[in-house]
């Protein structure tokens, strides 16, 4: 049985809690940890849904689907070269925003800027050196992130600290949901209410066990910690006022409207 978890500011109080129908009950401690109800219920509708969980350590998959890496390298006129081993790249937690929340466009961000529709595994427990097997138990829940990049900036700079990195570039939510199976799900993104990018999120070159196998052999995992999964397809370009939705079976949707900056 699923089970939906939040976390939410409502009164300058930020709170951790279960989602029950339209409503939020509060609860004490974290979800992946020890936690009971509190007697706090709010309306879903009348609370602000924050990002799910500030990871202590922000994962993020790279090149982890095939269709996605022909497509880029098809644009850049190259061959393209599949990883032979996971690989595993970071992400600065500033560039965390939450559902409903802008993403804003810096002013100097040129025109290739695009979504990236990505299923989030959430760790629950701490592990070095978990065997694939075993690598499930360490998956609290599942959540959404949308990889935003500024793709001038990701092949010019040196490293992709704008790039990927820049404030509101990656939109995480809108809650954590346990007890799902992510081999059966399927991923849909959808700009300005029409579909244009749809995999089954499972196609992956390299799975979520054999990252986590991979990233704890060299890093602790601790709970809270977030592992980005890549994305497939052929991303379009987002402008100011577009709204970029991401949907996985199961978890829900993960919508955010492009702004452009101040």
């Amino acid at each position: 049985m699923s089970t939906k978890w939040c976390r939410f500011e409502t009164g300058g109080k930020t709170s951790f809690g279960r989602i029950d129908g339209d409503t939020v009950v509060a609860i004490d401690g974290a979800p992946w940890g020890p936690h009971k109800d509190s007697s706090t219920r709010h309306a879903l509708s009348s609370v602000k849904l924050l990002i799910p969980t500030v990871p202590s350590t922000f994962y993020c998959v790279g090149i982890n689907y095939r269709d996605h890496i022909i497509q880029s390298a098809k644009r850049r006129g190259v061959e393209p070269q599949f990883p032979q081993r996971p690989d595993i790249g970071y992400r600065a937690n500033n560039a965390l925003c939450a559902h409903d929340d802008p993403i804003v466009k810096p002013k100097d961000a040129g025109d290739i800027f695009q979504y990236e529709g990505e299923l989030v595994a959430v760790i629950g427990k701490q592990g070095k050196k978990i065997p694939a097997e075993k690598a499930l138990d360490h998956v609290f829940g599942w959540t959404i992130g949308n990889d935003v990049s500024e793709r001038t900036w990701q092949r010019g700079d040196r490293t992709l600290w704008r790039g990927k990195n820049a404030d509101s570039f990656k939109p995480m939510g809108p809650w954590i949901v346990t007890g799902l199976d992510y081999r059966g799900m399927t991923t849909v993104v959808r700009l300005n209410g029409q579909e244009v990018d749809r995999f089954a999120t499972a196609n992956m070159i390299h799975d979520v066990e054999t990252y986590i196998a991979e990233v704890s052999k060299y890093c602790t995992l601790y709970p809270g910690d977030v592992m980005w999964m890549g994305t497939d397809g052929s991303p379009r370009n987002m402008k100011p006022g577009d709204i970029c939705e991401v949907d996985i079976t199961g978890i829900g949707t993960l919508r955010n409207k492009v702004v452009l900056e101040d």
